[in-house]
């Protein structure tokens, strides 16, 4: 079957064997590129593995399904208590770093991994529950309620897929975003692009020393600093930033992927998200491609000033 990875900081697709052994086997109908998909494609030390953490399709029985892309032990102390994005393996059980990803032909998955599909959502659109799930479960984390004014910083596809929640919950909210395209998507969403005064919450999504001490600025004394963001070159406060989250005395929450709220995944409410709010297809997916045109795909979702989310579909 044809799967998509790196070799020498180029996309390639190439032949692998179809995947065998335990688990569902599921055709993939949606991939979609995330920044980290870029980041792994520029790094020195390329990964080994089908690339790709966005994804569904649909199983031999013919269910439509999204994938989580986490395969934890299920018996550490953090999978125990729901936080099995914190599991003891670490990346090695994350399909598109460790173990290969969606961004092929076929996956082949523990039951667990499945998402059903809420009515609605079409199975060509399933990759997007899991940047959503992401938003959601930073959101859960930081107590976010339709009463807050939220601001978030970065307007690419993790932001948005934070504002969305947002908006659905009728919290006033607003994004930093840079380029046109995604200020378009702002307001399509129901947002606002111009900043005003202090926030009760403040989403960083853009991963820069500038776009973090921004959001430290928006906080308001007391508030809340959720960090979506990867800080691919080290997490650093610029100038006083640092020291004005001490005077605030700042709530900072770090988030990572996706896990457990007693017996309701992140992803199962995301996928139910996306369910109730139609349009966030259209406003997210900026641009289609076939399995074999992954490299122009690529190229594409890299100039953030014309894409938002692109999707590859097998």
């Amino acid at each position: 079957m044809r799967a998509v990875r790196c070799n020498n900081k180029q996309v390639e697709i190439v032949e692998v064997p179809r995947p065998e052994g335990p688990g569902v086997r599921v055709k993939i109908r949606s991939a979609g590129i995330c920044g980290s998909d870029l980041h792994w494609l520029n790094n020195p030390a390329e990964l080994a593995v089908t690339l790709g953490h966005e994804m569904g399709g649909v199983t031999e029985d013919g269910r439509c399904v999204a994938v989580e892309p986490l395969q934890p032990c299920g018996s550490c102390d953090c999978c125990l208590r729901g936080d099995y994005n914190l599991c003891d393996q670490g990346a090695i059980a994350s399909m598109g770093v460790a173990l290969d990803g969606g961004m092929a032909d076929e996956v082949l998955v523990p039951e667990r991994c499945l998402i059903p599909l809420p009515s609605g959502v079409r199975v060509e659109d399933s990759c997007l529950i899991e940047p959503l799930a992401v938003g959601v479960r930073g959101l859960r984390l930081a107590g976010l309620t339709g009463t807050q004014r939220v601001a978030i910083v970065g307007g690419g596809t993790i932001g948005l897929c934070a504002a969305a929640p947002c908006v659905f919950s009728g919290a006033e909210t607003t994004v930093i975003a840079r380029h046109d395209r995604q200020k378009e998507a702002v307001i399509a969403l129901g947002a606002t692009l111009e900043p005003n005064g202090q926030y009760d919450l403040v989403v960083e999504a853009a991963g820069t020393p500038e776009a973090l001490a921004q959001a430290v600025q928006l906080c308001r004394p007391g508030g809340t600093l959720l960090i979506l963001a990867l800080y691919w070159d080290g997490f650093v406060f610029p100038g006083n930033a640092g020291f004005e989250v001490i005077l605030k005395e700042l709530r900072m929450i770090p988030s990572i992927t996706y896990g457990q709220h007693g017996a309701i995944r992140d992803v199962d409410t995301a996928a139910a998200l996306l369910g109730r709010l139609p349009d966030l297809v259209d406003i997210l997916v900026t641009h289609r491609y076939p399995l074999d045109a992954a490299a122009e795909a690529f190229a594409t979702a890299a100039d953030r000033s014309k894409a938002i989310k692109v999707v590859l579909e097998p």
